[in-house]
């Protein structure tokens, strides 16, 4: 991840600079007040996120209850200085309307985030992400690690867990009844999953 040289910003102010025609297509976020620009995820990085969101609207589909948010939507973090990351996917809890939701970034507290591991992605600022994650109240995250084919479970209060794909993925108590095997997030159509 490179800085991009700025003034520090809010949230709100980046909200606005990132749409600017000459950031199209730019992978941005907000780091304390900084404008962090990533590299782009790849191919792997994109059919695993959309299997994770695809298993997680089946499931809001199903309890008619909640929703999901995919595609780096900003989760706002931290404020001053502000902090807006770009999740790979969030599942929210509550029930709304299509015309309640923000054009920009939200400022809710999501049930799960789900993290997607890309080839350019450092532990330690994994680590931080995660850890803001539970600061800021998530009850359940999930960091995917495509190439060992394997999740990390994190709860605050609890030791984090790596499943692998001969193990069972399931919500616990934050999302009741959601069960997967780990090896289904990283099987192509037609194809058997393997672990």
């Amino acid at each position: 991840m490179a800085s991009v040289a700025s003034k520090p910003m809010t949230a709100e102010e980046f909200w606005e600079w990132a749409q600017r025609p000459e950031n199209e297509g730019r992978f941005l976020e907000l780091d304390r007040g900084e404008v962090v620009e990533m590299p782009p995820p790849g191919e792997l990085h994109g059919v695993v996120c959309a299997m994770v969101t695809y298993l997680l609207t089946a499931y809001v589909m199903k309890r008619g209850k909640g929703y999901v948010c995919s595609n780096d939507a900003g989760l706002l973090v931290g404020r001053k200085p502000d902090t807006l990351r770009g999740p790979d996917a969030m599942l929210f809890d509550e029930s709304r309307r299509m015309e309640d939701l923000s054009p920009k970034f939200s400022e809710g507290v999501p049930r799960l985030v789900v993290e997607v591991l890309s080839p350019h992605d450092r532990l330690s600022k994994v680590n931080l992400r995660v850890s803001q994650y539970i600061k800021l109240g998530v009850a359940l995250v999930w960091l995917v690690d495509p190439e060992a084919r394997a999740v990390t479970v994190y709860q605050a209060d609890k030791t984090h867990q790596v499943l692998d794909g001969t193990d069972e993925l399931t919500g616990g108590d934050v999302l009741p009844d959601f069960r997967c095997k780990v090896a289904d997030l990283f099987a192509m159509p037609g194809q058997a999953p393997t672990s």
